[in-house]
């Protein structure tokens, strides 16, 4: 399993239509094949602020949702309403630590 995280900044006019537009396409990136989970989070101190937590079930399932026309209608929109660049990252599963 790969977990992608994406850390979004957004100009303070568009938070609520970049909600809007989630809502409108959260169901389609779900049932995306590939797509174990996913979740909007809200920045605890900044409204402005929203990271993307999804599952994935490998690398390959990831990359043919980010070259698919779904992730290039939902991408393109979402990046207009950026105030700052993105982060994003890939993480494997749990490292047991004693």
């Amino acid at each position: 399993m790969l977990t992608r995280i994406v850390r979004m900044t957004f100009k303070a006019e568009e938070v609520e239509a970049f909600i809007e537009l989630f809502n409108e396409t959260k169901d389609r990136i779900r049932h995306f094949e590939g797509c174990q989970y996913l979740e909007l989070m809200r920045d605890y101190n900044d409204d402005s602020v929203f990271a993307t937590y999804s599952h994935w079930e490998n690398e390959e399932a990831l990359n043919r949702y980010r070259h698919s026309e779904l992730f290039g209608e939902v991408w393109k929109a979402t990046k207009a309403k950026f105030a700052d660049k993105p982060v994003a990252f890939s993480l494997k599963g749990f490292i047991q630590v004693d």
